[in-house]
């Protein structure tokens, strides 16, 4: 009888363990991925490392993550990575919104479904983007309207770069252009760190990018940002006004990096995740990180960064249709 009753405890006790161990696992992954779809020396780069190396020692991670850049087919690939990864939490992807608010009304064929097929974990940093003019574009050139006549009375070298064909910047720089009857021609890039290097090499007029992929050139002398996107001008750039200050108030616009996991991942990890991201970029190292790149660190909820991401994909939809470009044109 009292071995009965033992092995019955025992069977009880093992069950119940049985049911924790997922949620145990969960919460102390060995080295979790971020997968990042840019290349290394970008903001995107930046904001997966800064947060990776601060998860070590939470719920979430018992060491720091490691990042796995995936570059390529304009951040698409490494939604593809994290799509297909265990729903566990222990792979995350670090991404703009770009690729879940706007790639939907531009890829009639999108290999991943930007609601189903993630869960929203946090938002990490927030940014501008920034129209900046390397040394093809003549010194005079100090203003947005100046650069735009600039272009029209050069159509043979009036080109801007952007990370990636349907990401913010180019659509950015496409308003730019369609609004004011000036022809730019616009050149993709895998990332903003080879459209920036183009620019400074005089290879490229201008770029259109996170404003902090091109600050440390601006502040260096090699390149100049002659406006950046968000409402009011940035701590980073005080001296450089905003389009909207410039007579382009159509352009205003910030956008922000987020970390997503695969859909399906438990609520729980989901929670221990968000609170790891929330705590890291509480941490001032981190902070003052981002601000080299042009970034402003903010967490959000997971409830918060959904609503945001259905937002912006309510705003581009008829902006993306004026603007005539898809994947196939």
């Amino acid at each position: 009888m009292t071995t009965r009753r033992q092995f019955v405890q025992t069977s009880a006790a093992f069950a119940a363990l049985s049911a924790l161990a997922p949620a145990l696992r969960a919460q102390g992954f060995e080295a979790p991925k971020i997968i990042n779809g840019f290349p290394a020396g970008g903001t995107a780069d930046a904001t997966a490392r800064r947060v990776a190396e601060r998860m070590g020692g939470t719920a979430y991670a018992k060491t720091p993550a490691v990042v796995e850049n995936k570059p390529g087919a304009g951040g698409r690939i490494a939604c593809e990575v994290v799509k297909a990864a265990k729903p566990d939490g222990a792979t995350l992807l670090l991404t703009p919104y770009s690729m879940m608010s706007i790639y939907p009304h531009i890829y009639r064929t999108l290999s991943y479904d930007p609601v189903k097929d993630f869960a929203p974990v946090s938002i990490a940093a927030v940014m501008t983007h920034a129209l900046t003019v390397g040394p093809m574009v003549p010194a005079s050139v100090k203003t947005v309207r100046e650069y735009l006549a600039w272009a029209k009375a050069n159509p043979d070298k009036a080109s801007y770069g952007s990370p990636a064909a349907g990401s913010t910047p180019h659509f950015i720089g496409a308003l730019l252009g369609l609004n004011h009857n000036v022809e730019l021609k616009h050149v993709p890039y895998r990332g903003s760190a080879p459209a920036v290097a183009d620019l400074i090499g005089g290879n490229l007029a201008s770029t259109s990018t996170p404003t902090g992929d091109a600050l440390a050139n601006h502040r260096a002398g090699k390149v100049r940002i002659l406006a950046t996107s968000g409402a009011q001008r940035t701590p980073f750039t005080p001296d450089v006004p905003t389009y909207a200050e410039q007579g382009f108030p159509e352009l205003t616009t910030e956008e922000w990096f987020g970390f997503y996991a695969p859909a399906g991942t438990p609520a729980n990890v989901i929670a221990n995740a968000n609170a790891a991201i929330g705590q890291a970029l509480k941490e001032k190292s981190v902070v003052d990180a981002l601000a080299l790149m042009g970034l402003v660190a903010q967490g959000s909820t997971p409830a918060a960064m959904e609503k945001s991401q259905r937002d912006e994909f309510t705003r581009w939809g008829p902006l993306v249709k004026r603007i005539g470009f898809t994947a196939e044109s």
